[in-house]
């Protein structure tokens, strides 16, 4: 959890905006002429000086050994964030053209899209978490190949078409696979496949143990092509970070970091606390419990299907990020995601 804010006075909150605004805009140490020119305070050198020396001695900024200037700490990032900073909205037109950019014919295509724009407006790395696929299916269709194969056509909830064959001991004619497809469809669309597979032989002991071993085996196949179908996080991007001047100059940072990015396991873990929260979450540097990205922020937001959360979309980069436009284009990518994926 963040530390409490310190009490600043208006001079010390002005000047501390400034210095992180400056230092985001131009990533140099920022002294005391620069403050004097931009913060519009009429102050002297000497109590420029004082104060930083009171916001480097309250842990807000830090002085780098090659320069006499300022650079924000992570908890001075953490209260330009909290208290300073003012978030600039998208317009209506940029929303009209991320609206544009965020289509495909897949919930998995689009999750990739998703994944994408936010690598490519921000133009730091892009990570989505794919939705969790509580529900079994919304429809299921059985079509004879053979005497001993069924094709299995399993609609999802979120509109994707999983395709399965399955093998079986029995002919089964077109009337009987109807028959199966239909009891499924009326009685069963929307539960999980455990769920399901717990009513089926509770409630349906008047089947015949063929119609039975039919639709346990298409839950199977259906509940296989639903954890299989789709990776649990989309990263995109990450060779931005190649470019970023903050990052690129520690390669042992760099190793960590695109070794989170190969086995997804710590990032993974990050999401789901998003995935838990309410809007748009900031991590900066270390609170992110995530080793590797002690040297970053990620900024995440969660999405919805039908007013349920089902995943999270963020954003990965340097603490020098420009928060005021990273945030709500995170923002505005969830919603977009939840709102396309609610109405297919």
């Amino acid at each position: 959890m963040p530390a409490e804010s310190p009490a600043l006075n208006e001079r010390a909150l002005i000047l501390l905006k400034t210095l992180v605004e400056r230092y985001i805009a131009e990533g140099q140490p920022v002294g005391s002429r620069a403050l004097s020119r931009y913060s519009g305070l009429d102050l002297s050198p000497a109590s420029i000086r004082n104060v930083m020396a009171d916001l480097e001695e309250m842990g807000l900024i830090a002085s780098p050994h090659t320069s006499s200037g300022r650079v924000p700490t992570p908890r001075g990032y953490r209260f330009f964030v909290d208290t300073l900073l003012t978030i600039k909205p998208l317009d209506t037109v940029e929303i009209s053209q991320l609206e544009g950019q965020l289509h495909a014919e897949s919930t998995q295509r689009l999750v990739v899209s998703a994944s994408q724009l936010l690598s490519d407006l921000t133009h730091f790395a892009g990570v989505v978490m794919t939705p969790r696929r509580g529900a079994g299916f919304r429809h299921i269709e059985f079509l004879r190949l053979s005497d001993s194969r069924v094709l299995l056509i399993l609609v999802t909830p979120e509109g994707d078409v999983q395709n399965r064959i399955l093998a079986t001991e029995k002919r089964y004619s077109p009337a009987e696979l109807t028959e199966a497809a239909n009891i499924l469809n009326q009685n069963y669309a929307g539960l999980t496949f455990d769920e399901i597979r717990r009513r089926i032989r509770e409630e349906l002991k008047q089947l015949t143990a063929d119609m039975t071993q039919l639709m346990t085996a298409a839950l199977e196949a259906g509940s296989r092509a639903a954890s299989e179908s789709a990776e649990e996080v989309v990263i995109s991007g990450e060779s931005n970070l190649l470019d970023s001047q903050d990052l690129s100059s520690n390669m042992a940072t760099l190793r960590k970091l695109f070794d989170l990015f190969d086995r997804k396991t710590g990032l993974l873990q990050l999401l789901e606390v998003s995935n838990r929260a309410q809007g748009v979450q900031i991590f900066i540097g270390g609170e992110s419990g995530v080793a590797p990205l002690d040297e970053c922020s990620v900024i995440t937001a969660p999405y919805e299907v039908d007013g349920q959360v089902v995943g999270t979309v963020g954003v990965i980069g340097p603490t020098r990020m420009a928060y005021e436009r990273v945030i709500p284009i995170v923002d505005i990518t969830a919603k977009l995601l939840s709102s396309l994926l609610t109405q297919r």
